[in-house]
């Protein structure tokens, strides 16, 4: 095997792991991007609870679509999720502070995978042009040998 095929070989390898990184790296910023959307959707509802006032009537979502009809007892404490299923409850300036953090957090690591995802996909890019040349390169060498592609038999 010449020099020129093991690197094509390696090359090739090389190209399905980073496209696999890629999809993992996209899946990853899916993720990101659902937990971003859900804390923000709980920071509008926290500001639109803080302007409500005791006993408002509200329309709590239950999933699918379906709501129960609730009373607020107070704006003032809120139960917020800390992670691992533990949540604990807090003023609501904290918990908004506390929304606000999270977020920041999430979209600094959203970036860091962009990022990531950006290097990854210029190496990719990077791979099929040398493999692309090579490809060529090799076509070329079975040429000027004279190798030719065998004839299907019926």
């Amino acid at each position: 095997m010449s020099s020129e095929e093991e690197t094509f070989r390696r090359l090739a390898v090389e190209l399905r792991i980073l496209e696999g990184t890629a999809e993992a790296l996209r899946s990853r910023v899916n993720l990101v991007n659902a937990a971003l959307t859900e804390l923000r959707v709980a920071g509008m509802t926290l500001g639109g609870l803080a302007k409500e006032k005791k006993n408002a009537q509200l329309f709590v979502p239950i999933g699918g679509g379906s709501y129960v009809k609730a009373r607020l007892e107070s704006a003032d404490k809120v139960i917020v999720g800390i992670g691992a299923d533990v949540a604990l409850e807090r003023t609501m300036k904290v918990a908004r502070e506390n929304l606000g953090n999270r977020i920041a957090e999430l979209e600094k690591t959203r970036t860091s995978l962009g990022q990531q995802f950006a290097q990854v996909v210029g190496k990719i890019r990077e791979d099929r042009t040398r493999l692309e040349e090579l490809t060529a390169k090799l076509r070329e060498g079975e040429r000027a040998k004279g190798v030719r592609k065998a004839k299907k038999r019926s």
